[in-house]
């Protein structure tokens, strides 16, 4: 009896402690309106894992990286060594930089397979393309901090590739010049640009992408997950308003994703302490020496997330036009939901015409990345890589009329759920 009066006890003290929290700040109510009453389809598969992978990745990444600036110094003469004292003498440092480093990787390895599930399912479609554009723009940010942190080990690859990088900048008719020499606040990479991309790199873009990611969810929260058959449930509800097929997201998602989350962090470790280099893909085994503005590297390679795009900067000639086409590359992500011109949502109902375009693209893109690693001098990558380009802007650019042609099944009433699915 004295256990079950001071668990009740317990318990009231608690209640008043939320009680007098909720007087301040809407912690109970956000608690149900984005975990314990927000609906999703009951349906959901394993694509629907890497937007909470996502987010723990950036979680990681934020952490390691304040332990990181802790040793580290946005110096030229300093940068490379300290990071090798991180790496030796700094207490399971080691550790951190790795995780870092395949931080970096695993975070594009989750958002592309996210965007590859948004464009399986429809998910960038009626009413959700606010929610698609904020999601590009985070893909934009991740990108740009991506880059930044690249320069700053300061080795042989990080000095080169920013190098290449930034005189992009300088294709711009008119002003590129005198962009380069801001974005680089200097006449060349130098100290002035490692401390300006340190800054950003720890400051500016994560607090952006925080910001990003929370408007991501709160846009996401307010149209509704997309299930896999591309059924509104908002449509069906009950007597309480409570969706016919929907499920409350905490207890159930939430537990299905910490099965995911236990998943991704075995295979995540695995790496880390076995291949955190992962034979050059993951930390180039040029940027292990300092940075030397006069040894050009032999090969000179973005990381492989940044090789789709390279690989289609150099399929063409002109360096103002593969600049251009580049960026055309992630732009026209930005279009697709006018782009899709099917009513259908699910590629489950779709027609085999975007099955195949869909397929086609994925293996182009696959094809881009590997020819973007390959050295620029054999002419039989220079016209695979031509080629694979003209496939994936084809994909875009032809999406208007396969899509408003193809022949698709009717999609059901009500979500189709099957045990184990």
């Amino acid at each position: 009896m004295s256990g079950a009066r001071s668990e009740a006890a317990a318990q009231g003290r608690f209640a008043r402690f939320i009680g007098w929290v909720d007087e301040r700040f809407p912690l109970t109510a956000m608690i149900k309106e984005h975990a314990t009453e927000y609906y999703a389809a009951k349906n959901f598969n394993a694509w629907y894992v890497f937007g909470v992978l996502a987010l723990m990745v950036l979680v990681i990444q934020l952490v390691t990286g304040i332990f990181l600036t802790m040793n580290y110094k946005p110096s030229a003469t300093e940068a490379f060594a300290s990071v090798e004292y991180i790496m030796r003498d700094v207490q399971w440092g080691w550790l951190i930089r790795y995780m870092h480093s395949t931080g970096a990787s695993a975070f594009f390895i989750v958002v592309y397979l996210h965007m590859f599930r948004a464009l399986l399912y429809g998910s960038y479609k009626n009413p959700r393309e606010l929610l698609w554009i904020i999601g590009m723009v985070i893909y934009l940010a991740l990108m740009a901090e991506a880059f930044m942190g690249y320069l700053l080990p300061w080795g042989q690859m990080s000095y080169w590739g920013a190098q290449v990088i930034v005189s992009l900048f300088g294709a711009i008719p008119g002003i590129g010049g005198e962009l380069v020499e801001w974005i680089r606040g200097d006449y060349f990479i130098s100290d002035i640009t490692l401390n300006r991309f340190f800054a950003l790199h720890v400051a500016a873009v994560p607090l952006a992408l925080i910001l990003l990611v929370v408007m991501h969810i709160l846009a996401l929260h307010e149209t509704g997950s997309l299930n896999p058959d591309g059924i509104e449930i908002k449509e069906r509800k009950n007597e309480k308003g409570i969706p016919l097929d929907g499920i409350a997201f905490h207890p159930y998602y939430t537990a299905k994703d910490l099965v995911a989350i236990v998943i991704f962090l075995m295979l995540f470790a695995a790496v880390i302490f076995f291949a955190p280099e992962m034979g050059g893909y993951f930390l180039e085994h040029a940027n292990f020496e300092p940075a030397n503005s006069l040894k050009t590297p032999e090969h000179i390679a973005p990381v492989w997330y940044f090789t789709p795009f390279y690989a289609i900067l150099r399929s063409v000639p002109s360096k103002g036009w593969g600049a251009f086409l580049m960026l055309m590359a992630i732009v026209l992500l930005f279009f697709l939901p006018w782009l899709d011109r099917c009513r259908v949502k699910s590629i489950r109902y779709r027609g085999s015409s975007y099955k195949a375009a869909l397929a086609i693209f994925v293996v182009s893109f696959v094809a881009l990345g590997y020819l973007g690693l390959q050295p620029a001098t054999e002419k039989v990558y220079v016209y695979a890589s031509r080629a694979f380009t003209i496939v994936y802007f084809l994909f875009f650019l032809l999406m208007p009329f396969y899509t408003r042609a193809e022949k698709t099944r009717p999609v059901p009433e009500r979500v189709v759920y099957k045990a184990g699915s």
